[in-house]
């Protein structure tokens, strides 16, 4: 899970956008790969400058 996270923050700043980086997940993870929502929501936190890819605080 963590590492995934890792992988959408180095997509994130490559200049990906998450539904390129969702289809090239999918392509190598198949059904291990994170959903496209998840992609947007962590690419919503990394364009806010929340590039944390731990579990948060609840």
């Amino acid at each position: 899970k963590h590492h995934l996270r890792e992988v959408l923050l180095h997509y994130f700043i490559a200049k990906k956008s998450a539904v390129e980086t969702n289809r090239l997940l999918v392509e190598i993870y198949g059904d291990h790969a994170p959903s496209n929502t998840t992609c947007k929501e962590w690419f919503r936190r990394f364009q806010n400058n929340d590039f944390g890819t731990e579990d948060r605080e609840h």
